[in-house]
C-alpha cells in the first residue's frame, strides 16, 4: 500500500456547502415575487379563461392545456392586490402544487435567480398573518426586494382538491 495515500474525507450534511436554490422572478403590478424553479412546468403566454360559476374571486377560470384542465389563479386577485387586467404581456406559469397543475396569472416573468439560503430573510413580525402564509421570505438583490411565495398555501387543500 502507498504511504503517500491518504484515507478519504468524508463530508457529512454540516460540512457540505448549501447548493444555490433557482428560483423564478415575477411581477404583479410594481412588486417582484418568486418561487422555486423546480415547481415550474412552463411558461405560456395569456389565452382567456373561461370562467366557472360559484369559484372563489382569484380563480380566473380553466383553460385546455393539451388536453387537461388546467385553473388559473390570478395572483394578483390571491395576494389582495386587486384583480390582473390582462394584455399581450401577460404571462402564465404553469406550476405542480401537491400534484396538480395550476396556471399562476402575472404581469410578467423577470427573471431566473441563483441564490444561496442565506440570502434569505424572514418576514418582518409587522407583516399580517396572510403576508405569512403566502411570502415565506424576502430577497434582497441590488436595489430589488423580492417576496418567496409558498406555493402549497395558493390553493387552500381543498380547493386543491376540487381544481
Amino acid at each position: 500500500m502507498n504511504a503517500n495515500l491518504k484515507p478519504r474525507e468524508i463530508m457529512t450534511e454540516q460540512q457540505a456547502p448549501a447548493s444555490p436554490r433557482e428560483l423564478i422572478a415575477f411581477r404583479i403590478d410594481a412588486q417582484e415575487f418568486c418561487i422555486d424553479i423546480m415547481a415550474v412546468r412552463e411558461i405560456r403566454g395569456w389565452t382567456p379563461a373561461t370562467p366557472l360559476p360559484q369559484s372563489p374571486s382569484y380563480v380566473r377560470g380553466v383553460v385546455n392545456l393539451r388536453g387537461a384542465v388546467l385553473p388559473i389563479i390570478d395572483m394578483s386577485a390571491r395576494l389582495n392586490m386587486g384583480v390582473t387586467q390582462t394584455n399581450a404581456r401577460s404571462v402564465v406559469i404553469v406550476v405542480s402544487i401537491r400534484g396538480q397543475l395550476v396556471g399562476l396569472l402575472v404581469d410578467a416573468v423577470c427573471d431566473i435567480l441563483n441564490v444561496d439560503e442565506a440570502q434569505l430573510q424572514a418576514s418582518p413580525e409587522v407583516a399580517s398573518d396572510t403576508v405569512y402564509s403566502f411570502v415565506t421570505a424576502l430577497l434582497t438583490i441590488e436595489d430589488r426586494m423580492l417576496g418567496l411565495i409558498a406555493l402549497e398555501h395558493i390553493l387552500p387543500p381543498a380547493e386543491a382538491e376540487a381544481a
